[in-house]
């Protein structure tokens, strides 16, 4: 039985120590943060692990990065403020009214955040957004007006959804299921219906992760009715969403319709200003669908999948990872050995880069065929 919930978490995720103070130290250095040698680390992680040393502020941070989790998740005592967030937070109680340039200013950093994301993983600002969500929910709580409160609840909105997906891919479910909700009440609070059938939407993909498929598929098709009215990338985006639960459940002419309507929904630019969380490129809508394709078991996954694979944006690493283990399940169907072997080990390579436990673990259950055989 592990000692303490630390050593659990790492035991857990399959970590090895060195691995972890790795992590750690490139971390630390991306910080701008000093922390002792790996040989130290070495020494200091058994004792933290054995409950033997209590882990300090400094370090509390680095294991909630390399994680993905909060404090409390850790084992760690509840988080404090540091002085930054603790200034900021005084500032703003005092410069009552919120403006419209504190608004504007929390929802740069939610920019800045996808921003880093889709280049390096959650590891880098999941912890960031925590700070954040906790600061806009302190000045909601003390904003009277409704013009504040709704200009508030929309950034809050979005800095959870985007909390929630990047815990998600840290296969911290409970937390990302809980910066959803999160998500939605802030919705509601705006008022935005878009808002709401998006955060809608992206939390049913926590369901189908633990095996609720039909729950997802049911909050999938309430989160398309919320959003009927909705710009058509949305729609499109939240056609596509339901079209990914409906393969999930292998009800094949329903999600195939789905993506074609998806498809005559997608605008020709793919960037909306009034719908900064999203992104839907024709060749980020053709891997959806190749990964639909995969689940149904199509034989024209591979052809898709590889030909969206040119077509993402270098930047959108997540995707790009996901897409290839997409190739590496629909290879393995086929009982091709080397090409599934070749996909997978990129896919891990990226996977491990970025620090996608979600996608490392659906790795995990990719099933490498004997024997190599060619496509025909």
């Amino acid at each position: 039985m592990p000692a303490t919930r630390l050593q659990e978490v790492r035991r857990q995720r399959a970590y090895s120590a060195s691995a972890v103070i790795e992590m750690m130290l490139r971390r630390a250095e991306m910080l701008g943060i000093p922390v002792m040698t790996a040989s130290s680390l070495k020494t200091k992680l058994s004792s933290w692990e054995n409950g033997r040393t209590a882990v300090s502020p400094t370090y509390q941070r680095l294991f909630r990065d390399v994680y993905g989790l909060t404090n409390e998740e850790l084992g760690f005592p509840a988080e404090l403020d540091d002085s930054e967030v603790e200034e900021l937070r005084s500032r703003l109680t005092i410069a009552r009214p919120v403006d419209d340039g504190t608004v504007e200013l929390f929802r740069q950093q939610v920019e800045n955040a996808r921003h880093v994301d889709r280049k390096f993983g959650g590891i880098a600002v999941l912890d960031e957004l925590r700070s954040q969500i906790a600061q806009i929910e302190r000045l909601l709580d003390y904003s009277t007006t409704r013009g504040q409160r709704q200009a508030l609840a929309g950034v809050l909105t979005e800095a959870s959804a985007l909390a929630g997906w990047e815990a998600l891919d840290r296969n911290a479910i409970r937390q990302a299921w809980d910066h959803h909700e999160k998500a939605k009440a802030g919705a509601r609070e705006a008022g935005s219906s878009v808002l709401l059938a998006h955060a809608t939407a992206q939390q049913a993909f926590i369901l189908i992760d633990i095996g609720e498929m039909e729950a997802a598929v049911g909050q999938l098709g309430e989160a398309r009715t919320a959003g009927a009215s909705a710009p058509r990338l949305l729609r499109a985006w939240l056609a596509a969403a339901h079209g990914e639960g409906l393969a999930a459940v292998g009800r094949r002419a329903e999600a195939l319709r789905a993506f074609d309507e998806a498809d005559a929904l997608l605008p020709n630019d793919p960037v909306d200003p009034a719908l900064p969380f999203l992104f839907l490129g024709p060749g980020h809508l053709d891997r959806w669908r190749g990964h639909a394709l995969s689940k149904l078991g199509e034989s024209d996954a591979i052809d898709q999948l590889g030909d969206a694979l040119p077509r993402l944006p270098q930047e959108f690493m997540r995707a790009r990872t996901s897409l290839l283990v997409d190739l590496a399940n629909a290879y393995a169907a086929t009982g091709d050995r080397d090409a599934t072997l070749a996909y997978a080990r990129q896919a891990k390579r990226l996977a491990s880069q970025i620090k996608s436990d979600r996608q490392l673990r659906r790795l995990n259950g990719v099933v490498l065929p004997t024997g190599r055989s060619a496509r025909r």
